[in-house]
């Protein structure tokens, strides 16, 4: 029963920042480097370790290593079926890892869904990066808990936390924040 309601609040405070990106942060807004002009934000909720580790079962039958993927810009992205700001980051999500050969984007399904459901509900929105859905009792052990979603970090190539954002991410501003750490140039 303790475990239910903790579920649920969680939901509900997940469900409440989902809503809240979708109003206060536009779609398109690029993040920056300085935390005054990175709308969506959240500086307090830090990953655990400084080079979180991650491996986790991906529904195509795979396993997603972080630590396999050392020398490339990996876009970790908490998100949910039903959380409408996650849903319209996703095209441009799957478009950067699919075009972008130094950028690998990995998507984190923070609910609870059976796997069969999952796939049906990819197989009507597509992506091309691998999608592990996690428990919501027992998230990945160096990443906090989602506060709220969509919830997306960016690891640089040295396995360190670059950024975290809370709210929707763009392509676009994936990519500047790639270049402002010294990475490629953003690409037309």
């Amino acid at each position: 029963m303790i475990r239910r309601s903790a579920l649920c609040a969680a939901l509900l405070l997940a469900l409440a920042a989902c809503q809240r990106g979708a109003d206060d942060t536009p779609a398109d807004a690029a993040p920056t480097g300085t935390a005054q002009a990175t709308p969506g934000v959240d500086r307090a909720a830090a990953p655990s370790r400084e080079q979180p580790t991650l491996r986790v079962d991906t529904l195509d039958g795979g396993v997603f290593d972080l630590a396999d993927h050392r020398g490339r810009w990996v876009v970790v992205n908490f998100w949910a079926t039903w959380c409408a700001p996650c849903l319209k980051e996703m095209p441009e999500l799957s478009a950067l890892d699919a075009m972008r050969e130094h950028i690998q984007v990995v998507g984190l399904a923070y609910e609870e869904i059976e796997p069969d459901a999952m796939r049906a509900f990819l197989d009507e929105r597509p992506v091309v990066y691998p999608i592990a859905i996690l428990d919501p009792f027992a998230p990945p052990a160096d990443f906090e808990t989602p506060k709220g979603l969509p919830m997306t970090y960016l690891i640089a190539p040295d396995g360190r936390v670059a950024k975290q954002f809370l709210g929707p991410v763009t392509a676009e501003g994936i990519e500047a924040m790639i270049a402002e750490a010294g990475g490629p140039p953003v690409q037309a």
